[in-house]
């Protein structure tokens, strides 16, 4: 059952809980929501351990739109769903998502374990950098109503195959990618000045001294590992696993074990 929160900026913040044990939130990453993506299968999984609160960050499915494109709103998102959820909740995200459930640590606001899946990080010359400018290009195509466009530029950041892409624009999924492609301007917020090559700041996240789990798939590129290892590197408290014969999707069966044992431990 869907209920909403009201964040600190007035925006409304639609969220599902499930199951019963210690408050456990869910963090999608780009243009992912309730209905669309990896969230509710992964509570699916954790729901016999953990209550699980899953929401639809702002922009996104029942959640409200943003006067203002800011880490520092959608941090506040995260503070009052963490308060819904009675306060010290565990935390994971994956993608973009794992980026913003560290931001919201980072922050204070009563993150008691933290887990991250593959934030997708650049940290070397392993890969192609993303362009310094990317989050301008975004912005203007969607305030160009070319949210197609946008949707593309997205693909071809994440080194999704040009036929693959083609063949998606053919496709249902097509319709429903364009109608959340504005809030790629959220994602690309969080990880701007971190995905253009360069190592990442050793300090900058010095406040999230809480146990954090740090994981990348074994099937993932090198500069996916090579940039999760760089973070779990400089956070103050983290353990780096990969997990063997998966990728950046993640499946949930396979990944949930591995969250258990850590926010149980």
């Amino acid at each position: 059952m869907t209920s909403t929160i009201i964040s600190a900026d007035g925006t409304k913040i639609a969220y599902e809980r499930s199951g019963d044990g210690p408050p456990l939130i869910i963090v999608d990453g780009a243009m992912c929501y309730r209905d669309s993506g990896p969230a509710r299968p992964m509570a699916a999984e954790l729901a016999g351990d953990f209550t699980v609160f899953i929401y639809d960050r702002r922009g996104r499915g029942e959640s409200g739109e943003s006067s203002e494109i800011a880490l520092e709103r959608e941090i506040e998102d995260v503070e009052a769903l963490a308060k819904e959820a009675g306060g010290s909740p565990f935390v994971y995200g994956p993608s973009s998502g794992a980026m913003l459930a560290l931001e919201a640590a980072n922050h204070g606001i009563g993150v008691s374990k933290l887990a991250m899946y593959e934030a997708p990080l650049i940290v070397d010359d392993s890969r192609v950098p993303i362009a310094e400018d990317f989050l301008r290009q975004i912005t203007t195509m969607v305030e160009a109503g070319r949210n197609g466009d946008a949707v593309k530029a997205f693909m071809r950041s994440v080194e999704v195959p040009g036929f693959a892409i083609t063949m998606m624009r053919l496709m249902p999924v097509w319709s429903k990618l364009k109608t959340v492609a504005p809030t790629l301007r959220y994602d690309f917020t969080v990880m701007q000045g971190l995905q253009q090559g360069r190592p990442l700041p050793e300090t900058r996240w010095s406040t999230a001294t809480m146990p954090t789990l740090v994981v990348d798939g074994g099937k993932s590129p090198a500069w996916m590992r090579n940039g999760n290892e760089a973070m779990a590197d400089v956070l103050p408290n983290a353990t780096y696993r990969t997990l063997p014969g998966q990728n950046h999707l993640v499946k949930a069966k396979a990944l949930a074990p591995w969250l258990k044992e850590f926010f149980t431990a």
